[in-house]
């Protein structure tokens, strides 16, 4: 039997504000079912009931803050890729693009600045 493993098995970005970007995140990813919480002075997210695949964020202390980056999460169904989209942008994101089908990626997304300027994508796979 063959077990599946995540592709990625965690992502961290390094924030400039670390409470503002746990805000964010908090309030954004909520909708897809992601929970998270304070862990070694930063912020660690993940499915609930998952451990993996997880995204953290920590401040930057010394260290060069995450700017420009992409990251797609996965949604279940559009419902959820709205509810991400209205979330960010109430917790201070700003918009990219609106929530709508891309065809050429069969994928229903939204695309959002987090408060350092990565783009975070919510990707809704409609069609193989």
């Amino acid at each position: 039997m063959t077990h599946r493993w995540p592709f990625i098995h965690h992502v961290t970005f390094i924030a400039s504000d670390l409470e503002a970007s746990t805000r964010f995140y908090t309030a954004a990813l909520k909708p897809l079912g992601v929970v998270g919480e304070a862990a070694d002075g930063g912020a660690e997210f993940w499915e609930e009931e998952l451990d993996t695949p997880s995204f953290g964020l920590y401040p930057a202390g010394d260290a060069t803050v995450t700017r420009g980056a992409h990251i797609a999460f996965t949604a279940r169904d559009r419902a959820s890729v709205d509810a991400f989209y209205e979330a960010a942008l109430a917790a201070g994101g700003t918009s990219r693009h609106e929530p709508r089908l891309w065809p050429e990626y069969g994928a229903y997304c939204a695309f959002v600045d987090d408060p350092d300027g990565n783009n975070i994508e919510v990707v809704c796979k409609e069609q193989a």
